[in-house]
């Protein structure tokens, strides 16, 4: 598990920049796109997995990039959810990040680790009511709510 502190520290960790709405909407293009071919990827428990995983980091990341803030380590992306975005997301939508990216993982880079069918199916299903609540978060987050967090997230640093 990784902090905040040491994705701050990392060359590739969290950055704070300008808010950006134009690449936000691209991610949740992306997002949506995936969303497309899940539809299509038939039995494939790896690239259900990738899909449904990856449907998940594109709606969060679009809300990050929203709030001008950039990550290259997905991980730190997470703990960046975790620490800053709970009065956003639930425990349930935070659990089912955290499975679908565990199963990413197992299934990609860990060809001996098993991944239950039952957590391919659950993330398949809850990453597109993930992405509905990210594109409402999104819509409804108000200046004060992001300035809010660009200042918590800047006192990290200190």
């Amino acid at each position: 598990m990784v902090s905040i502190r040491w994705c701050i520290e990392h060359k590739d960790g969290i950055r704070i920049l300008q808010p950006n709405a134009n690449m936000s909407d691209s991610y949740l293009k992306m997002a949506e796109e995936s969303i497309g071919v899940l539809k299509n990827i038939g039995g494939s428990k790896i690239w259900t997995a990738t899909t449904s995983y990856y449907i998940f980091y594109y709606s969060l990341y679009s809300l990050m990039l929203r709030l001008g803030i950039k990550c290259e380590i997905h991980s730190c992306s997470l703990e960046f959810m975790r620490s800053f975005l709970g009065e956003f997301y639930s425990a349930k939508d935070m659990e089912m990040i955290e499975k679908a990216f565990k199963a990413r993982t197992d299934l990609q880079y860990y060809a001996n680790r098993p991944v239950d069918e039952k957590v391919i199916e659950e993330i398949k299903a809850y990453c597109k009511d993930f992405y509905v609540r990210t594109k409402d978060i999104i819509i409804k987050i108000t200046e004060q709510q992001i300035n809010s967090i660009r200042k918590k997230l800047i006192e990290q640093k200190a």
